[in-house]
This record gives C-alpha cells, sequence and structure tokens, in this order.
C-alpha cells in the first residue's frame, strides 16, 4: 500500500439526523432512565400514569403535551401491561402529531419585491449566524438577498454579519456601533428596492434588559419600513436556542407581544439540547418551525422533520 493511503482519512461529516440524534440525547436519555422508574409495575393505574406525566413533564415536553400522552395512554388498549416501548410508541406520535402542520419551510409570499424579513431573539441564540444561512438558502435558490445589520448596539454583530455577507455572496447594509437601527433597516429597504433584491433580511438587536426599550426600537423599524412598503415587514423570524429549556417559552411570549412572530428557528440541536421545549412551544403557541439548526456550518439550517424529530426524542 502507498504512504497515501496510510493516512488517516478525516471523519466523515455527520448526516443531519445523526447530529440531530446526538443533540437530543439528553432528552432521550432522560426520557429512557425515568420511564422505566416509573414503569415499576404492570398494571396501568392512576399512579403510574402520574408518574409517567411527570417525567414528561421533567423532559421539557410541556404540561400541555404531557397531559394529552396520560390521556391517549389512559384511553388505549394496554392488556398485557404497559411497556416502555409502547409509551415512546405513543409519545412519538403525540409529538408527531403536533409538529406535523407546523414544520413549514419560509417560502416567500407573492406580492412586491423585496420582501423585507426582521429576524429577532436575544442575543446568544445565533440570530446573527442564521440571518447568513437564511440568506445562502435563498441564494441558493437563484435570489437576490441583501442583509442589513441593524443590531448597532454590538459591534460584534455588526462585524459578523459583514463576515458571513461576503461568505454567502450578499451585500451587507451596515453603520457604525450606536448607529439608528430604524435609519440602517430603512436604508437597506431603499437600497434592496434599488438594485432589485428579492429578499432583505434585517438582523435586529436582543436586548431584554429594558423590555421598553426594544419594543421602541423594533416598533420603529416597523414604521419606516411600513413608509416604503405599507404590508412590511413580510415576516417576522424568531431565533431560539434549544439548550435554553424554559426560558425558551418566555422569549416566545415577549417577541409575540414586541414584533408579532410569524415563525420560529430553533437553533443548537446539535449541542446537548432540551429538545422537547420545541414540541412545547409547538402546542403552546402553533407558530410555524421554517427551519431547526444543527451545526455551525453554512448548510446546518434544515427544515424540520417532524417525524424524525419524534423518534429521535422518544427513541433516540
Amino acid at each position: 500500500m502507498s504512504g497515501g493511503e496510510d493516512r488517516a482519512q478525516p471523519e466523515p461529516k455527520r448526516s443531519w439526523l445523526d447530529q440531530l440524534r446526538r443533540g437530543l440525547s439528553r432528552t432521550t436519555n432522560a426520557l429512557s432512565d425515568n420511564l422505566a422508574g416509573a414503569l415499576t409495575k404492570r398494571k396501568l393505574d392512576d399512579e403510574t400514569l402520574d408518574r409517567i406525566e411527570e417525567v414528561l413533564i421533567k423532559a421539557d415536553l410541556g404540561v400541555a403535551m404531557a397531559a394529552r400522552i396520560r390521556e391517549r395512554l389512559a384511553t388505549g388498549r394496554h392488556d398485557r401491561g404497559l411497556t416502555q416501548e409502547a409509551v415512546r410508541e405513543v409519545v412519538a406520535a403525540e409529538i408527531a402529531s403536533v409538529l406535523a402542520p407546523l414544520a413549514q419551510p419560509l417560502a416567500l409570499s407573492p406580492g412586491a419585491r423585496p420582501r423585507a424579513l426582521l429576524v429577532v431573539g436575544v442575543n446568544g441564540t445565533g440570530k446573527t449566524t442564521t440571518a447568513a444561512k437564511m440568506a445562502h438558502q435563498f441564494k441558493r435558490d437563484g435570489r437576490k438577498v441583501m442583509l442589513a445589520a441593524a443590531d448597532t448596539f454590538r459591534a460584534a454583530a455588526i462585524d459578523q454579519l459583514k463576515v458571513w455577507g461576503e461568505r454567502v455572496g450578499a451585500e451587507v447594509v451596515a453603520k457604525d456601533v450606536g448607529a439608528d437601527p430604524a435609519g440602517v433597516a430603512f436604508e437597506a429597504f431603499e437600497r434592496a428596492r434599488a438594485e432589485g433584491a428579492d429578499v432583505l433580511l434585517i438582523d435586529t438587536a436582543g436586548r431584554l434588559q429594558n423590555k421598553a426599550d426594544l419594543m421602541a426600537e423594533l416598533a420603529k423599524i416597523v414604521r419606516v419600513l411600513k413608509k416604503i412598503d405599507e404590508t412590511a415587514p413580510h415576516g417576522v423570524i424568531l431565533v431560539l436556542d434549544a439548550t435554553t429549556g424554559q426560558n425558551a417559552l418566555a422569549q416566545v411570549e415577549i417577541f409575540k407581544e414586541i414584533a408579532g412572530v410569524t415563525g420560529l428557528v430553533i437553533t443548537k440541536l446539535d449541542g446537548t439540547a432540551r429538545g422537547g421545549i420545541l414540541v412545547a412551544i409547538a402546542e403552546r403557541f402553533k407558530l410555524p418551525v421554517h427551519a431547526i439548526g444543527i451545526g455551525e456550518g453554512i448548510e446546518d439550517l434544515v427544515a424540520l422533520d417532524a417525524r424524525a424529530f419524534s423518534q429521535a426524542i422518544a427513541q433516540g
């Protein structure tokens, strides 16, 4: 054999499903261990159902989903007792039934161009990176895309978006730190229209220390966009970090109130994700899930496959 054949080959990139399973292993393992403890007897009585319901809540699936699964188990036929596998099948089926209608890849609605999309979320969720990945997907589909760095509070956010813009081949409209975010958005929208862009993705600030300031800032961005196109913005996409667990529910509440969220992107599902939270959010808010993030790479933003996701959580 030649020396070249003896060299160690680089580890092949994991499939998105492998990355998802790896990320959701925290939820899956906890669910498995706790279900084993809950199913200490074969009889499906109220005590056992209570234990199962508690396990599901602890897995971040949410109170409503846990109650739903409990009801399904209680009304099902389990003549030979209840096995862990039977419970997992019910869990997977119920999760899939909630997620399937909400798994909606982001599509550009018909109408005047450009379509202005606000990307919102707290700092640290991967919001800026997600805006760039979305730009890459639109460009891959043959769209002309522009990015606006309207998170003018952080120099890092502006610089990061510029770097991503160069990588994906999308023009970035940016000003110095401290510039008026609405001014950046207005200039970007005018430029996007003048240059015949199909999509304008506007990266916004995510400071929640003072909700009133953030609300005023986003409201001003919306007002100036409407001066150019009264139907703008054409979408408000909330980026959530799957590792934050129950805090994500509060973030949806706040940004729905502040910005009128129209859809979600869930990031960091490749890490030690608390994936059950996506189910709890879907059950409660019924917002479309446009994509999930399963890595740092430019291609690591994928459409949500409800069946694969539900099986990854419930069965590993």
